[in-house]
């Protein structure tokens, strides 16, 4: 069974410095701190203040907020229905400035935040008096979430400020960005720190080896570095510490992710935990099932609806399974567990059926992280939406290790292998790779990317893959929201700028190219 890592005193945590206010703690730029000599006495002080820590990944874009990162792509429409839906809507239409606010603003000031947590713990752990080797395991997880909040930033800006330190007062903030090839350096630095020191063990709440490696991978792929990527990938396979789930639909549900034969797949996750830790928390938030099932906040475009496969495993075009009055029958069981489908009855753990969605207006509802068995949602359900996000699994492993082989050595039985599991898995049963269709690197590259896009689609990866792959200003024109507007997507774009108000506050911080 699933150990949570509780949150709960996250207040304490988060008033760890005497004299300093709970506002002041959790910006990422605090005015100033005053050591606390009444704090970091015991090992619980230390546990406290990584559960401040860890609470951190709560917070937007760091939490269940992230499936929104999914609108930003060809995969769904962003339901303008709050400040932040609206922001980003605008961010895939084209209008992205330094003014627009909101989400931008959430993308960049969060991972912060998080990083400020990280950097106080790491700069007062020595003074706990704690055993060497718990307090070092410590400092790997926290480096651990410093690592993947960096890579956050600079996926979204590229060059962003490297703070290593916590730091006392406002000026010493006011430093230059670096460049991306120094935050990926720095990134890499705490994940083989992180590796070297976290528990090699399966993931059960905290950060561990595997947890480490995977985001380490990710990290080199982002960079085409695959040639370095796949040792690290295969040392997480030849481990046997994780598997696939045996039910693909469960991964994604609270019920689900506390079965030993569903969370054997997840390898790092926000953790929530109802009645005191659920999504509702957040300033704003209704939670997914709310958020998704209800108000129907993101919709998925029939593009990505095309993209699934039939059973035989030929795409629509080429299946005689294809029936045009028919169109979803014989798909790829993903597509059921992922997208509510036109005429899709939805039934709740009494099998009662529930119709309470807000209209699509792209013809389908997102199913996936939705849980069903709560409803009829009701601002009550609220309070009980803890499904945890996973921000990588094992699945995606298995993902990254074929497209890194395949652009290091063209197509291989490795490369088929890997796949193979992914669309085999219980629940799925998809057929093998059609190794004579998709024989060349070209070929199976497509065929790669297209498995990545069913496989973790409305889960806020599209958006970062399209990005890596340097075909977002070629895919997103090719689309237009329900209203008409086309996509648009500039080779400027492929970062994101900064707000004016990090630039008013530090006049060392230069915006990206193509935003003045």
């Amino acid at each position: 069974m699933r150990i949570k890592h509780k949150i709960s005193i996250l207040l304490s945590a988060t008033m760890l410095v005497a004299g300093v206010s709970c506002k002041d703690f959790l910006d990422k730029v605090p005015l100033n701190s005053i050591s606390n000599e009444t704090f970091w006495l015991s090992e619980g002080d230390a546990q406290a203040a990584l559960t401040g820590v860890y609470s951190r990944l709560q917070q937007n874009f760091l939490g269940y907020e992230r499936v929104y990162l999914d609108g930003l792509s060809d995969n769904a429409y962003l339901d303008p229905g709050n400040g932040n839906q609206s922001s980003m809507l605008n961010m895939t239409i084209g209008s992205i400035s330094p003014v627009l606010g909101g989400a931008i603003n959430n993308i960049y000031s969060s991972p912060y935040r998080a990083i400020t947590s990280c950097n106080y713990f790491l700069d007062n752990i020595d003074r706990a008096p704690i055993a060497e080797e718990t307090k070092t395991r410590y400092k790997a997880e926290a480096r651990f979430i410093r690592a993947l909040a960096y890579f956050d930033l600079v996926q979204a800006f590229g060059g962003v400020i490297i703070y290593r330190n916590f730091f006392a007062v406002t000026d010493d903030a006011k430093i230059a960005k670096s460049t991306p090839e120094e935050v990926y350096a720095f990134i890499h630095e705490d994940l083989d720190f992180a590796i070297a020191n976290l528990p090699d063990e399966r993931y059960n709440g905290r950060a561990v080896r595997g947890s480490a490696q995977g985001i380490k991978a990710r990290a080199l792929i982002t960079q085409n570095k695959f040639s370095e990527a796949i040792p690290v990938l295969q040392q997480i396979i030849n481990s046997g510490r994780y598997a696939l789930a045996n039910n693909y639909a469960a991964l994604f549900r609270t019920a689900g992710q506390a079965s030993a034969d569903v969370n054997r797949e997840i390898m790092f996750s926000t953790q929530y935990l109802a009645p005191n830790n659920v999504h509702r928390t957040s300033p704003g938030a209704a939670g997914m099932d709310i958020e998704l099932g209800w108000f129907s906040l993101m919709q998925p475009y029939k593009d990505l609806v095309d993209a699934y496969e039939m059973t035989d495993g030929k795409p629509a075009s080429l299946s005689p399974l294809f029936d045009p009055a028919n169109p979803y029958a014989n798909r790829d069981p993903r597509l059921d567990m992922t997208v509510k489908l036109p005429g899709e009855v939805w039934r709740n753990g009494a099998g009662v059926e529930w119709a309470g969605s807000y209209t699509s207006v792209t013809g389908f509802l997102m199913e996936k992280y939705v849980d069903l068995s709560r409803a009829p949602f009701t601002t009550a359900t609220a309070q009980n939406s803890d499904q945890d996000y996973i921000h990588l699994r094992y699945a995606d492993v298995l993902l990254m290790y074929a497209e890194a082989m395949n652009e290091v050595n063209g197509p291989g039985e490795e490369v088929y292998n890997a796949l193979n599991q992914v669309r085999s898995r219980p629940t799925v049963n998809m057929p093998a790779v059609d190794q004579l269709m998709y024989n060349t690197q070209e070929s199976l590259r497509e065929y790669i990317r297209n498995e990545r896009r069913v496989e973790l689609a409305l889960e806020g990866q599209r958006y970062n893959d399209l990005k890596r792959w340097r075909i977002a200003h070629i895919k997103l024109p090719t689309l237009r929201t329900p209203a008409g507007a086309q996509l648009q997507f500039n080779t400027t774009n492929y970062v994101l700028p900064f707000q004016q108000a990090e630039l008013d506050a530090n006049p060392n911080l230069v915006q990206n190219d193509g935003y003045n």
